[in-house]
């Protein structure tokens, strides 16, 4: 490879950098062409130098500033999947909604999916309608979870007890108007782990 201009170079890594920062993506390689009046092929090379040289990073879009690299390999898309009830037992209508982009360092490792809170029966657990409720998709849960429970083929959020006089399990609705149901087969979907709502 040629030796290329060390100011030009630093100069393009710079503007790489603060095109990331400002737009969060990098710039295109005409972008760079034309800021430094350079041709195509030329800014190709430099950009293509500085990656070699791990001074930018190859990311979906392009070249890109290495900080933004390790943010996007630290996102997760989650799907949005459907509703799920917080009230009496409906049938949960799963169809992927959409995906949000969440830091990996907030929902931790494991398989995730969204679900969009209906009704008023965990309120008192923080979960209000229309919350986004993040799931860990999991068989089973320990007494105290918040569960995505299915019962006679119907999903519902709420709170997985244990009757121990009874010997029984049953879901608590964290409302007080509301009453506990007893199931007798009873399918635990996943476990709630966090709530993302919108703060009026």
């Amino acid at each position: 490879m040629r030796s290329k201009d060390q100011e030009l170079l630093a100069n393009i890594q710079q503007y790489i950098e603060e095109c990331c920062d400002r737009h969060g993506y990098g710039p295109s390689v005409r972008a760079v062409a034309d800021e430094y009046g350079i041709s195509s092929s030329c800014a190709q090379a430099y950009m293509a130098a500085l990656q070699a040289d791990g001074r930018i990073a190859k990311g979906r879009n392009g070249y890109e500033s290495n900080a933004l690299a390790r943010t996007e390999r630290a996102m997760r898309s989650v799907a949005i999947v459907g509703a799920i009830p917080c009230g009496p037992l409906t049938e949960c209508q799963e169809s992927i909604e959409g995906y949000v982009r969440l830091p990996e360092s907030l929902i931790g490792q494991g398989k995730f999916y969204l679900l969009k809170a209906s009704g008023e029966s965990m309120v008192n657990a923080g979960i209000d309608d229309g919350d986004l409720v993040l799931i860990r998709q999991q068989e089973t849960a320990n007494i105290g979870d918040i569960v995505v429970a299915l019962v006679d083929n119907e999903s519902t959020l709420k709170r997985l007890e244990y009757n121990s006089r009874k010997h029984r399990y049953y879901l608590h609705p964290e409302n007080e108007t509301m009453e506990d149901i007893y199931v007798e087969d009873l399918a635990v979907q996943g476990v709630a782990v966090k709530v993302l709502k919108d703060l009026a």
